[in-house]
């Protein structure tokens, strides 16, 4: 294909692809490099038909051939991947100590990452949201004029995402900085809420990905559950599904449930608390992290037990959510959540509780929300090139009203 016949396609401008284009592109997408034989068995299309579509793309740039591949006879056939001009996509965590940002081709091949420490207090998000420009900018460095178009930057927050971000601390501070992206990048921004980031990736490469309905429960720093049937995240009516931190707790004949109660009693902070309140001194000196803790469960006594006692209220957890929405599989990810010691027990309640449902740990660790954010933006920017609706929490549109200063 001669590259001055490519046609260029800003990063914005999607092109009008027939059926067929379509269906080969979003075929190569899923399935990685293919040849013409290969995509028309899967595709049921004719030579004739095949051979048009696939032209149709190397003319905007979209697919390019990569390669031969030998058949069992003997018989070679070009291979077809994802071309440049299909363009990439970032995907960044905007976490409460560090910035995590990932580029990505739009067949799910990362190529570019970068992590970079906050090192401000949980409350200043102003600060948080501009270390995600300098994070996108050091990122962007990296890819280098090989990788173009942009098209689509994913931000995951801690935080109930809806289209009117009307729950987000700072709302209007963080609109500038989407605003500036914008104005730098030119292209869409859309953000998603962390811990339905971390559900989407692991249904897709991590612990649910033979599974059609799974709950992702993060138990960390913070508490939260991403729901996903279908490859859909389930984000509520509000996007303010699976905040389990908002449950009525403790709900006693003696006491009053208290606001966010559940995330802050099963949260990391609270764990390490109410193991140093007793800890032996037999013991040394107590963890000052809940790494450290699960690491001296083998030596501790009093370690372990603190940790059997956190997996029977993490457990209560579980059940909860299991009873409301029946999943076909539960995820613990999270900082504590992550950690497969407490498997044994979260698994012992659930079936007192409720019935039995399979439970697993997370296979993404400390990945799985910047992979999700990844996979938000892949998925935004694929059904712009296949002319598909794309269902975002949210898209930034344009500058939001100042707050009242009244």
């Amino acid at each position: 294909m001669n590259r001055h016949l490519l046609k260029k396609l800003p990063a914005r401008m999607d092109p009008q692809l027939t059926d067929s284009a379509r269906s080969v592109l979003r075929m190569i997408a899923r399935s990685g490099p293919m040849t013409r034989p290969q995509l028309s068995t899967a595709l049921a299309f004719s030579k004739p038909t095949m051979s048009a579509a696939v032209g149709e793309l190397e003319t905007y740039g979209l697919v390019a051939s990569n390669g031969v591949a030998k058949g069992a006879v003997g018989r070679t056939a070009v291979t077809y991947g994802l071309g440049a001009g299909a363009g990439f996509a970032i995907g960044v965590d905007c976490g409460t100590t560090r910035i995590h940002a990932m580029a990505s081709k739009l067949d799910g091949q990362n190529f570019a990452e970068l992590q970079q420490p906050v090192g401000v207090a949980d409350d200043n998000a102003v600060e948080r949201f501009r270390a995600i420009e300098a994070t996108i900018q050091s990122l962007l460095s990296q890819c280098g004029k090989r990788q173009r178009p942009l098209r689509v930057i994913a931000i995951a927050l801690p935080n109930i995402i809806s289209q009117t971000l009307d729950r987000l601390p700072a709302r209007y501070e963080f609109a500038q900085t989407l605003q500036r992206l914008q104005d730098a990048y030119n292209v869409p921004i859309v953000v998603e809420n962390n811990v339905n980031c971390a559900a989407l990736a692991e249904y897709h490469e991590g612990a649910a990905k033979h599974h059609s309905f799974a709950i992702y429960l993060q138990i960390g720093v913070k508490v939260g559950v991403g729901i996903v049937l279908g490859g859909k995240l389930f984000r509520g009516f509000r996007g303010g599904a699976g905040e389990v931190g908002h449950l009525p707790f403790p709900w006693s004949e003696t006491e009053k449930p208290r606001f966010q109660h559940v995330e802050t009693y099963l949260g990391s902070v609270q764990l390490l608390q109410r193991c140093k309140e007793n800890w032996p001194t037999s013991d040394g000196e107590p963890p000052v992290s809940t790494a450290e803790l699960f690491s001296r469960a083998g030596t501790s006594d009093y370690a372990r037990q603190c940790i059997e006692s956190h997996a029977n209220d993490v457990g209560s957890l579980v059940a909860a959510c299991v009873s409301m929405l029946d999943p076909e599989l539960v995820v613990l990810g999270g900082g504590v959540g992550q950690n497969a010691i407490l498997l044994e027990g979260v698994d012992k309640v659930v079936r007192e509780l409720c019935w039995p449902v399979e439970i697993r740990v997370s296979e993404l660790s400390n990945q799985a929300t910047v992979l999700g954010a990844m996979r938000v933006g892949v998925d935004f920017a694929m059904a712009g090139l296949l002319g598909e609706d794309s269902s975002t929490a949210f898209l930034y549109r344009g500058p939001m009203a100042e707050p009242s200063r009244q």
